[in-house]
């Protein structure tokens, strides 16, 4: 599959038939996340790859999915066959940067504008996403509720926190967003060359 196509055929899928996924493709899916930027090679991303059904339930719980099939939605998250759950530590880039060739002219970890390690856990997870289209599956995003748990849950150390779980399987019939009536804004707005004015 091409790029384009890749990227033209990534959306959030919010309901998944329950066929288990070919383990090599998973694995592939999985390791996809190391293709990803890593600001001087800190390497601070990990990846927990959940299959078992009672774990894939516990997270969905931890998310809060009762309510939502409650409102009438799909049950997404448990019967998605697999979660891929990315963490980052934020100590990684830390330790990196206080390498001798990453130090300033003053020989002091240099100062992070942007905290480039949520910036790199983004670019993980789209590659994560894009991925798995590229295997002909479909995947989705969630933030869960509660951070602390999925990291006990899934005995995720304490200098790593996760950034949500991305499920992944065979798409299956699901009620598209209401976000998505808003239509894309004009790129007028949001594409700009040489200057944003």
């Amino acid at each position: 599959m091409e790029f384009k196509e890749a990227l033209a055929r990534r959306r959030m899928v919010r309901n998944y038939r329950e066929d288990p996924i070919e383990p090599e493709a998973l694995d592939r899916i999985a390791r996809a996340a190391f293709r990803a930027p890593s600001a001087g090679y800190s390497q601070g991303i990990s990846v927990v790859v959940v299959t078992e059904a009672s774990r894939r339930k516990a997270i969905a719980d931890l998310a809060d999915e009762p309510d939502y099939v409650a409102a009438g939605f799909d049950p997404w998250i448990s019967r998605a066959p697999a979660h891929v759950v990315i963490s980052v530590s934020e100590q990684a880039y830390h330790d990196r940067y206080q390498e001798p060739d990453k130090l300033d002219e003053t020989g002091q970890e240099r100062d992070w504008p942007v905290p480039y390690w949520w910036v790199d856990a983004g670019a993980a997870m789209m590659a994560v996403l894009l991925a798995a289209v590229d295997e002909g599956l479909a995947a989705g995003f969630l933030g869960v509720h509660s951070m602390p748990s999925l990291r006990e849950l899934l005995g995720i150390p304490d200098d790593f926190a996760p950034i949500g779980v991305i499920t992944v399987g065979e798409a299956g019939e699901d009620r598209r967003s209401s976000s998505l009536s808003r239509g894309p804004k004009p790129l007028s707005e949001t594409l700009h060359y040489e200057s944003f004015a």
